[in-house]
């Protein structure tokens, strides 16, 4: 009986090599989307750590509005101080839940001198002037206090955007607009104020806590990499079944099986040839596989 001698042969080392560079790239793209949950993993940590913290005070955590620690995203911090209305500007394309629109952001001159950024929420576009909204609503004046969560500064954009206007919260092109020094590192999006004004924008929605589906993901590349080796199994069981097939069907017709029907393998199964009487008509099987014989099939 045959046996998996067959696996030695350069044919079937090939078929294993290619198994084991396909399961290899599955395992690579499933430690890919692994290293992706785990950073979602990280980010939802902070989040639920510092969304909804105890407020910091100001003089605590002063140094990270000129360059915040990624660590602190989303950190309350406790303010006092008063807005500087006159210098509030808007922040063009800003989509909330897939509609367009627009942030404010407004400066907050504090007691002990520094000015930080407050993005104080968001607005639709308007109807009255195209880029513009219908109206913004002014914070209340005098002293306030405020809560603001940290939020980095963004990169410059490489587009303009009209007077009053900004293309990205990128601080140091705001605070050139400015006559006064503005921390440019992070700023503040508004959480609560005290007194609170009249009207304000729409506050912005909690940051999203979804892990996604990265790890469902990671686990079907590694089951495809599995599935790599079960088809190499699975192919090789069915070569030795049509080894030994054909090896019954040589012993019926009394020569060798490797004379009678050559070598085939389970990706290109054997055409049995058996043999005919002399001076006997071929049938048309026999033509048509000579036929198939000479096209070298």
């Amino acid at each position: 009986m045959k046996t998996y001698k067959f696996l030695f042969s350069s044919k079937w080392l090939g078929y294993f090599v290619l198994a084991v560079i396909f399961a290899l790239a599955c395992v690579a793209l499933g430690n890919w989307q692994m290293d992706r949950r785990n950073d979602v993993v990280a980010n939802i940590a902070k989040i639920t750590a510092n969304y909804s913290g105890q407020p910091v005070e100001y003089a605590k955590v002063a140094g990270q509005f000129d360059s915040l620690d990624p660590a602190l995203e989303w950190t309350q911090v406790l303010m006092k101080g008063t807005y500087q209305t006159a210098d509030q500007r808007v922040v063009r394309n800003r989509p909330l839940s897939g509609t367009p629109g627009y942030e404010v952001l407004v400066p907050l001159k504090l007691e002990n001198g520094d000015t930080v950024i407050i993005d104080r929420g968001w607005l639709p576009i308007g109807n009255k002037q195209a880029g513009h909204p219908d109206n913004i609503p002014q914070p209340a004046s005098g002293t306030v206090t405020v809560v603001a969560r940290l939020k980095p500064a963004e990169p410059q954009l490489d587009r303009g955007a009209p007077a009053g206007q900004l293309a990205s919260i990128e601080l140091h092109d705001y605070a050139a607009q400015l006559g006064y020094p503005i921390k440019t590192g992070a700023y503040g999006q508004l959480a609560e104020e005290t007194p609170a004004a009249a009207t304000n924008p729409v506050p912005f929605p909690p940051p999203s806590i979804d892990e996604g589906s990265h790890l469902s993901y990671a686990m079907q590349w590694i089951c495809f990499g599995v599935l790599a080796f079960v088809g190499f199994g699975y192919a090789a069981r069915m070569q030795r079944r049509n080894d030994e097939y054909d090896e019954l069907e040589a012993a019926d017709s009394g020569i060798p099986a490797d004379e009678a029907y050559g070598r085939g393998s389970a990706f290109h199964p054997r055409r049995v040839k058996k043999p005919r009487k002399p001076g006997s008509r071929p049938t048309a099987e026999e033509e048509e596989d000579a036929i198939l014989d000479s096209q070298g099939f």
